[in-house]
């Protein structure tokens, strides 16, 4: 009975590692770069949520100077619309459409683009109540973060799954 136990930790242990399962963001973010520039205002959301991720990575540093780093993220476009989707009978508001589109790219310290212009849109869907206007409005603040949450998680996966280009090959073709 004692060895029993060990040995079926085992053949979990090694079900578990012959199925392909990790947890979420362990190696799946592995970026071809050694060192990145996130070239973005320390305080924007996107760029700590960026840096969080590309650290819990472990592959790629993050640098304080575009002259030293290997790749310069760059962010192209950033826009948040929120636009009414229904209204009832009266007139009144119902539903709202929450939509953030961003654009970005990744240089190298010459300017030559390694990853071309990516663009991730995301939509969601509130509904709207004026008696309870306080709660609708901290849904759609968690609605926002979930959404730039989701952005930095679909960003991280582009970069990690898109092959930089190399644009010493493009200048010579």
């Amino acid at each position: 009975m004692p060895l029993l136990r060990p040995l079926l930790a085992l053949i979990f242990a090694a079900a578990l590692a012959g199925c392909g399962f990790h947890l979420r963001g362990a190696g799946s973010g592995n970026l071809p770069y050694q060192t990145m520039y996130i070239s973005l205002p320390e305080t924007a959301e996107v760029n700590i949520w960026l840096q969080r991720y590309i650290r819990s990575s472990g592959s790629t540093r993050i640098v304080d100077d575009a002259a030293a780093a290997d790749a310069i993220f760059q962010q192209l476009t950033n826009s948040r619309q929120k636009s009414i989707l229904s209204v009832n009978a009266l007139g009144r508001v119902r539903e709202y459409r929450l939509q953030l589109s961003y654009t970005f790219r990744v240089v190298n310290r010459q300017g030559q683009v390694l990853v071309a212009p990516n663009e991730v849109t995301l939509t969601r869907d509130v509904t709207y109540d004026d008696s309870n206007i306080l709660a609708k409005n901290q849904e759609e603040e968690l609605l926002w973060r979930d959404m730039t949450n989701d952005l930095v998680n679909q960003i991280m996966r582009r970069l990690s799954v898109i092959k930089p280009k190399n644009p010493d090959r493009e200048d010579e073709e």
